[in-house]
C-alpha cells in the first residue's frame, strides 16, 4: 500500500478543510506515493520518536501535532530539530501531521477525551461550521454533564484518574460548587474559557492556562483542571485501532503500531513538606 491511500482514507474522516486557517496540517515530510508496511501514530514526533520508528522500521509516522509549526531557516546539522529530518529523509520515512482537523471532526481528539471523562449528552464547546464532504456541523471541544455531581477536590483526583497522571494543576474560585457540567477541549484551550462559562460548565478541562487567564477564570467562578497538553496522547491508540479497521476493510497488507514513548516535557514532583 502506498502513503497517500491511508492519507486520502484519513482525509475523508477529518478533512483538512476543517483545520484551522493557517494549521499546517497534511504532508509533513517524505513521498506520499511511497510502500510502506508499517505506519506509527505518535502524539509528537520529537528526535526519540524517530530513533523508536527507525527501530521499528517504520515507514509512515502518523502525528497528531505536525512536525512543522515553522520552517527550516537552515540545514545545520548540529541542530536536533535539523538532525531530525535528516534521520526521517535517510530512512525514506513519510510525515504526516492532522492537528485541528483532527480536534475538529466529529469522532475525533474531544470527543476521545469526553469519553475517557464519561461525559454524556455532549455538545461542541466552540462554534464550527459544516464540513464539506460530509455536511455535518463540526466544532472543537466539549460540553457534557457527569453521572452526578462531584466536590471540587474529587473532580481534579478523578481526573488524574482517567488520564492516568501523577498531579495536574487546579483553579479553583473562591466559592466551590458541585461539579456536574464539564466543557473539555484537548490541548492549550485557556482562552475559551468564556465560552465554557456561557455554555453552563461548572469545570473547564484544558492544557496550558497562563497565570493571569487563571486569574480571570477565578473571577468568572470557573473551577479550571489544567492537566496539561500530553493527555491528547490518547489519540495513539485510537488512531492505531481506526487504522487497523480500515486495513480489515479495505484489504490494506499494513502493520499499525503506538508509539510507546512519552512525549511529555513535563514531569510532576512532590515537593519537601515544611
Amino acid at each position: 500500500m502506498i502513503a497517500q491511500t491511508l492519507i486520502d482514507r484519513f482525509e475523508q474522516f477529518a478533512s483538512p478543510k476543517i483545520a484551522e486557517p493557517g494549521d499546517p496540517v497534511g504532508l509533513q515530510l517524505g513521498n506520499a506515493n511511497r510502500e510502506v508496511k508499517t505506519v506509527m501514530t505518535t502524539l509528537d514526533v520529537r528526535p526519540e520518536v524517530v530513533e523508536e520508528a527507525i527501530e521499528q522500521q517504520v515507514d509512515f509516522i502518523f502525528a497528531h501535532h505536525p512536525m512543522m509549526f515553522h520552517a527550516a531557516h537552515n540545514l545545520d546539522l548540529s541542530d536536533p530539530q535539523n538532525e531530525m529530518y535528516a534521520a526521517l529523509l535517510r530512512h525514506n520515512i513519510v510525515v504526516y501531521g492532522a492537528h485541528t482537523n483532527l480536534d475538529n471532526v466529529n469522532g475525533g481528539m474531544n470527543d476521545w477525551l469526553a469519553e475517557q471523562l464519561d461525559l454524556h449528552d455532549t455538545k461542541p464547546l466552540l462554534a464550527g461550521g459544516t464540513d464539506p464532504l460530509t455536511g455535518q456541523h463540526y466544532g472543537m471541544g466539549r460540553v457534557g454533564t457527569l453521572a452526578q455531581e462531584i466536590p471540587v477536590s474529587n473532580f481534579a483526583e478523578y481526573c488524574c484518574q482517567v488520564f492516568n497522571l501523577t498531579g495536574l494543576r487546579l483553579i479553583k474560585p473562591l466559592h466551590e460548587r458541585l461539579i456536574k457540567t464539564v466543557a473539555v477541549l484537548g490541548g492549550s484551550g485557556g482562552q475559551f474559557y468564556r465560552q465554557a462559562v456561557n455554555q453552563g460548565a461548572d469545570a473547564y478541562v484544558t492544557g496550558d492556562v497562563s497565570y493571569h487567564v487563571g486569574h480571570d477564570m477565578i473571577a468568572q467562578g470557573l473551577t479550571v483542571v489544567d492537566p496539561g497538553h500530553h493527555i491528547e496522547c490518547v489519540c495513539k491508540e485510537k488512531l492505531q485501532a481506526m487504522f487497523i479497521n480500515w486495513a480489515h476493510e479495505n484489504d490494506w497488507d499494513i502493520k499499525v503500531i503506538a508509539s510507546q514513548l512519552n512525549t511529555d516535557p513535563v514531569t510532576f514532583i512532590q515537593g519537601a513538606k515544611r
